[in-house]
């Protein structure tokens, strides 16, 4: 088993009236096949979270640490921690001209298990992945992300989990701007994946339809960049009727 911990992790951002602080001391533990939701308002830090321990340079660590089974993440450059088994599906995913998916993706996996996949059992595993995922077999020879609606930018990042294999997966608002088949798909991808796997998931949202199809088994409200409260999926059903009002009042 494996395991993503965070402590007392502070980050700050640069703005044009100097550094804001955002991430203000969060604790956070994550194992092999659990689902950790992150639920908070607009600017509470959830995105923070995300992006500074994928390796954004935007964000600076200023103190604290994230280790993956003992192994210091902030000291691994962007394509180390991809190779150690993070993975993280992006709320806006960027479009890359000139690349095309199929060669994006096995670009990607080279990359990754350091060796080139055997291009018989590759070509079928993006195939069934795309067909479960119901992405049209042309979208391989398309250029990533370009004209793609935002659901099918959405797919295509579950795509790239599902067949990069990542120890743990930070999906940031992946369901932001899904219609409802698109969700239900989406998120039959992350179970299909956490099956086969044994990903851990750290699951950013702001609503809870997602979590009726991806279960969590702990979820975390985050206020003022950082955990205001914890607890299991009964917390985010709370927060479906009640809102942050109780948390933004504390703050």
């Amino acid at each position: 088993m494996s395991n993503l911990t965070i402590s007392d992790l502070h980050v700050t951002v640069e703005t044009p009236e100097g550094p804001k602080q955002i991430l203000r001391g969060v604790d956070l533990s994550i194992n092999s096949g659990e689902t950790h939701a992150i639920m908070g308002p607009n600017g509470s830090g959830k995105s923070t979270l995300a992006y500074s321990i994928a390796g954004h340079p935007k964000y600076e660590v200023t103190s604290g640490s994230v280790t993956l089974d003992g192994e210091e993440v902030l000291e691994m450059s962007v394509d180390e921690r991809a190779r150690a088994g993070l993975f993280l599906a992006m709320q806006y995913p960027v479009e890359v001209a000139g690349v095309s998916v199929s060669n994006f993706l096995r670009t990607a996996k080279t990359a990754i298990d350091g060796k080139a996949p055997a291009l018989r059992h590759w070509v079928a595993d993006v195939r069934e992945s795309m067909d479960a995922l119901r992405i049209d077999p042309s979208f391989a020879e398309r250029n990533v992300n370009e004209g793609f609606s935002g659901g099918e930018k959405k797919r295509h990042e579950i795509l790239q989990m599902e067949l990069l294999k990542p120890t743990f997966a930070i999906l940031d608002e992946t369901d932001s701007g899904l219609d409802v088949d698109a969700l239900r798909i989406v998120s039959e991808g992350v179970n299909r994946a956490k099956e086969n796997t044994g990903l851990g998931v750290l699951l950013i949202t702001h609503y809870t339809r997602i979590l009726r199809y991806v279960k969590p088994d702990f979820v975390h409200v985050f206020v003022d960049g950082k955990v205001a409260e914890e607890g299991g999926p009964e917390l985010a059903e709370r927060l479906e009727a009640e809102g942050y009002d109780r948390f933004l009042a504390k703050a």
